[in-house]
């Protein structure tokens, strides 16, 4: 078994503050998780002056727009982020939302790139992300199968190279268990030939360690310094604890699934039967 490939998601967590965006890089590196993302949006390529919140959270913004532009970084803020990462030994990865903000990741030097939910069907953004030849990261929270198949159909008709692994989503913030869809897990491996992963929306631990159980070769989450925090994903986000002991969990199960054991096999535990079995002497 190839070892879980575990992201911390920061998201919009660092509320447009590169120094909190740092401080999320130094502490995520001291959990074990192997990569953070972050999501790159530029307010002009992806929303308009007159778009209203959809769901109004922010009591600083007066629309998406403002509340993306106050999330922008600059190129030379985003090498700064990359080039830390790479210092801590973590995988930089981001999700763009606009074919502009691919534009800004390529000459950033992204290794992989996170297609959120809502891109799914935005096949611009598929074949721009597409023509880099690097590697996606698909979610499904927002998508049937129908159109699952169709993206993943687009990605291999381009033939460019791109490695694809598939995500078992729910977009519910924070996702109740009935909405985890663990059974899914399954279904993707058995209908798809690709790597499936879990993206995590609950707020707890428990339904990554179980998707991982079920199979998944990647975990995502979202990671937050308390879920008090101000911000549209912290109810939905973990600690720095839990993503510690998530990941501890995540090894420790690893280290369970990947040996091939036999229920004959009762090599190293002769002590244990000689003890509590009856003898042959008794019988």
């Amino acid at each position: 078994m190839s070892k879980v490939f575990i992201i911390a998601e920061i998201a919009q967590a660092h509320e447009g503050s590169l120094g909190i965006a740092h401080s999320y890089i130094d502490a995520l590196s001291e959990t074990g998780v192997d990569a953070v993302k972050f999501q790159t949006h530029i307010a002009e390529a992806e929303s308009s002056v007159n778009e209203e919140f959809r769901i109004n959270f922010s009591y600083e913004d007066k629309t998406r727009y403002d509340y993306w532009k106050r999330m922008e970084f600059s190129f030379e803020e985003w090498m700064s982020l990359k080039k830390h990462c790479e210092d801590k030994q973590l995988e930089f990865i981001s999700s763009p939302f606009s074919c502009k903000a691919v534009d800004l990741l390529e000459k950033v030097g992204v290794s992989k790139y996170k297609i959120g939910s809502g891109e799914v069907n935005n096949f611009l953004l598929l074949e721009k992300i597409c023509n880099t030849s690097k590697d996606i990261l698909l979610s499904s929270g927002l998508s049937s199968f129908k159109e699952i198949d169709s993206a993943i159909d687009f990605i291999n008709q381009k033939k460019t190279g791109n490695k694809v692994s598939l995500f078992q989503c729910t977009s519910m913030y924070p996702t109740p268990p009935p909405e985890w869809k663990l059974n899914l897990i399954n279904k993707f491996i058995k209908r798809y030939d690709l790597p499936i992963g879990y993206s995590d929306h609950s707020g707890d631990i428990f339904a990554s360690l179980a998707a991982v159980s079920l199979g998944a070769k990647l975990i995502e989450f979202h990671a937050v310094f308390d879920k008090k925090m101000f911000g549209p994903d912290s109810s939905s986000s973990l600690n720095l604890k839990q993503i510690t002991n998530l990941v501890k969990g995540i090894r420790m199960i690893e280290s369970s699934i990947s040996i091939y054991n036999e229920k004959k096999d009762f090599d190293g535990i002769y002590k244990m039967k000689n003890l509590f079995e009856k003898s042959s002497r008794s019988r």
